[in-house]
């Protein structure tokens, strides 16, 4: 019986000087194998109390940022317990360069075994940005014409905002992000095959973006400010607050926003003669001048109900409101070259979108010991509106026609309900069972009202309402799922095997009439093998299943005009992407890694411009399916030390990616090799100074029916920090060499149309932020619960 009794191991930990350490994460080790039986931190003095069954062998190890580990000789516990030797951490080699390296601070890049996680919020380049700033920084993210967010180079993500999926897909979700500061955002995870705790949306994989949250005891506050000049200006300001003690955190943030920006155009169209209108070509400016103000914000509480038990529950808010005047100008030619006609249109457009998110989660451990069994639960309520005005004047002056008006009202409101339980159970032989079930309910009411106004004078005008496009549209998405997942630790293999199923209910109605309807059940199953071959090699193989249901932004057929020569509407016969994706990686020295994958998808759906059914020369932009696309992807991966004070990362991708399909008469078949070129160069300068320098190229590529052009961007920033490291300034400056202005092509039978786009991206931006307060960081609370990382904001309540 004398291996069941209890003991103690006790001890300190203390920096070479002596000094006591806080907060150090001591942990006591199975000698055989290492397997983590308890896990506490150092109190104010630095001591620590591990309890474990007496007369085993056992490892302490010894951890704190800006140290190096330490790793004890084995022992036995006896049953009267046991006092270890002060142990004595020493300052890691980043510490130890005076004036150079600030203590404790992250990498830009970390490169994990299942993911890449960017730390934006010490980056000098984020300051006066935008969140889908930050993301077209990041490595392997990409965005189309129409700003579809890409990684490497594939489309179709699960965004995760916080821990809740953001329900927005293409230019709504690019407004969506372009709206949140990167001020508020802390980290940026991506992960191109997650594991079958996430839900199975995403088949290029998960965007994770993780909010800022102060992890200081007490009472804290900090305060930033940013102005930015481009052509026009860019003003951001905020603030946040919290209080933490042992049992209790309050937090709260806001931030203001108001930008300014411009997007410029220059169209060159040319339609195929039909049965009832001559070939002709078109060119055309357009010029779009954009001012958003927005207000985001977020208020929480965590309360430690017991030592175990953690309850969380939150609210966040964003509210925006984008005013555009938008002028065009297009000429019509005929075929011999003759002017057909002019049209010029000015359009205004106001657009308001306030939204709102409640959370409250629960979590609790079993015991006091890493190798517990933990359960927690989430419940989530998300509400997006989005009101907008249109008034879109045209005139015709060859052939003089009179003036007309359009005006529009479109509402529409987008509510997300969801709950799910996850429990996760160690198992013998360093393995772990994890399974959960989840319930979403989406439900989204559209309305729009369309008038028609002929007329050149007041006593002239006629109002007719637009009834073929002003029909309300009704979206409903019911997803229930459960997953099962199975992790297992060998001697230097590790497998993860997860099965995740869902249930799937929409129906879509136009006018009251049902346009769609399915019900189907599909599963969806991921490995991950992950075999160490020695100090220096590793290699793993991941194959999953993935899904993408279109959005019912992308099902909706109501209108978004950008003038009179083009809008963007919705497709409800688009039918969800299922896809197979297979990577084999090797990692060198833990840091170097190269990755080998393939992809198969079927159905996929791409963006398209077409003649609209009105006929009169107008485009339609918007999803169809097309029959498969094969996506085949080299990605190198090397963080370099160069310097004591250089720091370099860079990531090459090379890809090939083909479509197959077929859009009315246009048979496609297209496929193209393509590169991305990454590179981040991170510098430590003296005196507390630090300075960033990114660059990225991506090269010409195919996606469908777009041909897009080579672009690029070059940023600089620097950084300092003072006052007592309270006080940070930042000087940063984007697109240096204005080289990302868009081009891009595509092609049919019927129809050709080439594009040039310009945006306001060279800014030049000065910020400062103080903070004040207590310094001291609290020790987050870390399990191993599972492989979804999104169960960590049940700890930490987002």
């Amino acid at each position: 019986m004398r291996a069941q009794e209890r003991a103690a191991v006790t001890g300190t930990v203390g920096s070479a000087a002596g000094a006591g350490l806080e907060l150090v994460t001591v942990a006591l080790h199975r000698a055989t194998d290492s397997v983590v039986v308890k896990t506490e931190f150092t109190n104010a003095t630095g001591a620590f109390r591990l309890e474990a069954a007496a007369g085993e062998r056992y490892l302490v190890s010894a951890q704190k940022v800006g140290y190096k580990r330490y790793w004890s000789p084995a022992l036995v516990l006896p049953a009267t317990g046991a006092v270890l030797p002060a142990i004595s951490l020493l300052p890691s080699q980043a510490v130890a360069l005076k004036e150079v390296t600030v203590a404790g601070r992250k990498p830009l890049y970390e490169q994990l075994a299942d993911r890449t996680v960017v730390n934006v919020a010490d980056s000098p380049l984020a300051a006066g940005a935008t969140t889908l700033d930050i993301l077209g920084r990041a490595p392997n993210v990409t965005a189309n014409g129409t700003d579809e967010l890409a990684l490497r180079g594939r489309q179709g993500l699960l965004v995760v905002l916080d821990g809740k999926r953001v329900p927005l897909t293409g230019s709504d979700l690019a407004e969506y992000l372009r709206a949140l500061p990167a001020e508020q955002v802390q980290s940026v995870e991506l992960i191109t095959n997650p594991p079958a705790s996430y839900d199975a949306q995403g088949g290029a994989g998960v965007i994770i973006i993780n909010l800022k949250k102060d992890q200081r005891l007490g009472a804290n506050a900090s305060l930033n400010v940013s102005y930015g000049r481009g052509r026009y200006g860019k003003a951001v300001a905020g603030g946040s607050l919290n209080y933490r003690r042992k049992n209790l955190n309050l937090y709260g943030t806001y931030t203001f926003n108001d930008r300014q920006y411009y997007t410029q155009f220059t169209f060159g169209r040319h339609f195929m003669a039909t049965p009832t209108l001559p070939a002709t070509r078109s060119n055309q400016d357009t010029y779009q001048y954009l001012k958003q103000l927005t207000n985001s914000a977020k208020v929480g509480l965590d309360i430690n109900l017991s030592k175990r038990t953690l309850l969380g529950v939150s609210a966040t808010g964003l509210t925006s409101k984008t005013t555009s005047e938008t002028t065009s100008d297009a000429f019509f030619y005929g075929d011999g070259g003759a002017l057909a006609d002019r049209v010029y249109s000015q359009t205004e457009q106001d657009v308001s979108r306030p939204n709102g998110a409640v959370n409250l989660n629960l979590r609790h451990t079993f015991a006091d010991s890493a190798t517990a069994s933990v359960i927690s639960a989430d419940a989530d309520y998300a509400r997006y509106r989005n009101a907008r005005q249109l008034k879109l004047d045209t005139n015709h002056s060859s052939p003089a026609l009179g003036p007309t008006e359009l005006t529009g009202d479109q509402r529409s409101t987008l509510s997300i309900g969801t709950a799910k339980i996850d429990y996760s159970q160690p198992l013998p032989h360093r393995a772990r069972l994890d399974l959960g079930a989840k319930v979403t309910q989406i439900a989204s009411e559209n309305g729009t009202v369309f008038y028609n106004r002929t007329g050149i004078t007041p006593s002239d005008y006629k109002y007719v309402v637009l009834t073929d496009i002003s029909q309300p549209f009704t979206y409903h998405e019911n997803v229930n799922a459960a997953y099962v997942s199975l992790r297992s630790n060998l001697a230097k293999t590790t497998l993860q095997a997860g099965l995740r199923g869902e249930q799937a209910n929409i129906r879509a109605d136009l006018s009251g009439a049902s346009v769609r309807e399915q019900h189907y059940f599909q599963l969806f199953p991921s490995l991950l093998v992950q075999h160490t071959l020695n100090k220096n090699n590793a290699l793993s193989l991941s194959v999953a299943r993935r899904i993408d249901r279109p959005s019912y932004l992308q099902l909706s057929p109501l209108r978004v005009y950008l003038d009179a020569t083009s809008y963007s509407a919705g497709n409800y016969s688009l039918l969800p992407q299922t896809s197979y994706n297979f990577e084999v990686s090797h990692t060198y020295k833990g840091k170097f890694t190269t990755a080998l994958a393939y992809a198969r998808t079927n159905q996929p759906f791409v963006i398209t411009s077409q003649p609209s059914p009105d006929g009169d020369r107008v485009v339609v932009n918007q999803y169809v399916n097309l029959s498969t696309q094969n996506f085949y992807t080299l990605n190198l991966i090397a963080p370099l030390q160069l310097t004591k004070s250089w720091t370099l990362y860079a990531n090459v991708l090379a890809y090939y990616n083909q479509y197959q399909g077929m859009l009315n008469t246009t048979v496609l078949d297209r496929g193209r090799l393509a590169c991305n070129l990454t590179a981040n160069n991170s510098f430590a300068l003296p005196h507390g100074w630090t300075a960033e320098l990114n660059g990225f190229y991506e090269s010409r590529e195919v996606g469908g029916f777009q041909v897009l052009q080579h672009r690029g961007q070059v940023g600089a920033a620097v950084q300092k920090v003072f006052w007592h490291k309270q006080a940070t300034f930042r000087l940063n400056a984007t697109d240096i060499f204005y080289t990302t202005p868009l081009r891009v092509t595509s092609t049919y039978d019927d129809f050709m149309e080439s594009f040039y786009r310009r945006q306001d991206l060279r800014v030049v931006t000065a910020a400062f932020t103080y903070r004040f307060g207590n310094n001291k960081v609290t020790a987050a609370r870390k399990r191993t619960i599972g492989a979804d990382d999104e169960l960590r904001r049940a700890a930490d309540s987002q």
